[in-house]
């Protein structure tokens, strides 16, 4: 997937990194103390998906389904910068990008005089940039010294389920994120409601201006923001649209809304890709209006890029 905000998928073959240590070996390393921030989403029964003009019907976006989930735990926040660097201290752990030596990155955060690399075709705003990883998200000039509290990037699934194993949570599933970013509002498209700026306020980070070469910052940022900005949902869910796309645990069909378990679904058995969630600081509604709870991409399982992330979720 690679349509506008999206994340672009894959690294080249013949630069493929060695198989990565097991979420299992990890776990023997486990952090003794899962996240402090994870609160309970309610039992519940709920519809999910989306047939409204919002909808991007080639994303699987409905039909619009009844789902009914037992009680479960989700984060209030995506996992932040600080928060993977003592799983990578702890660990060991290298990611994907780092194994691959590169990941896709904004152009608009790269200098001008930036030398040519390969691209994604139809979203040239992409690039591919050596060097860039969760830790200088932009190449290896950057860091993330003045975003601790940002949310993690240039992440894959991999590593998202590695920082899962040794902190004692696991990835939510397609539904319980949905749920969890609906928070208990039924049929809405956003978080808080059905209003983009609900009385000319902003309650999410996404693209302000002309995308992509002219970003205003009206919701006070460029990039990534802080993982508590802007108000919560119902469950205190924070930037559950937006800032930046998150990982689920499930393979991503978009056929799959057609024949889904009623309870308790897991997604498809396998697949190319894994469901993101959420959107990012890259949507903008002149090309991608996948700000919403129910907008479902997905990514293969070893890509990265500078606009996705993810947060844990667990069992009650």
């Amino acid at each position: 997937m690679t349509d506008g905000c999206c994340s672009p998928s894959g690294g080249p073959a013949e630069n493929a990194p060695a198989e990565n240590e097991t979420a299992a070996a990890v776990h023997s390393r486990a952090n003794p103390t899962a996240s402090e921030s994870l609160i309970t989403v309610p039992a519940q029964t709920f519809r999910m998906g989306d047939d409204s003009q919002w909808a991007y019907p080639a994303d699987g976006e409905g039909p619009v389904h009844e789902v009914s989930l037992s009680a479960f735990r989700l984060d209030r926040y995506a996992v932040t910068n600080a928060r993977f660097a003592e799983f990578v201290a702890a660990t060991g752990w290298r990611t994907d990008a780092e194994k691959y030596e590169w990941s896709f990155v904004f152009d608009g955060f790269l200098p001008a005089d930036f030398p040519p690399t390969r691209g994604v075709e139809g979203t040239p705003w992409w690039r591919q940039v050596f060097g860039a990883d969760w830790n200088h998200p932009e190449g290896p000039q950057s860091d993330i010294d003045d975003r601790p509290d940002h949310p993690v990037v240039h992440v894959s699934w991999n590593d998202a389920r590695a920082f899962c194993a040794w902190s004692g949570t696991r990835l939510a599933t397609e539904a319980e994120w949905e749920a969890g970013a609906r928070g208990g509002l039924a049929g809405m498209p956003f978080p808080w409601g059905d209003e983009l700026e609900p009385a000319g306020m902003h309650r999410m980070n996404v693209f302000q201006g002309v995308f992509p070469g002219e970003n205003t910052a009206a919701d006070g940022f460029v990039g990534t923001a802080p993982v508590d900005a802007y108000e919560p949902n119902g469950y205190g869910l924070h930037n559950m649209t937006g800032n930046v796309w998150e990982w689920c645990s499930d393979w991503r069909d978009p056929a799959y809304y057609a024949h889904s378990p009623a309870v308790s679904p897991t997604g498809p058995s396998t697949g190319s890709e894994r469901v993101q969630r959420g959107g990012s600081y890259l949507c903008h509604a002149s090309y991608c209006r996948r700000y919403r709870v129910s907008a479902r991409i997905g990514s293969a399982p070893d890509s990265s890029s500078g606009n996705v992330g993810f947060r844990v979720a667990a069992d009650v």
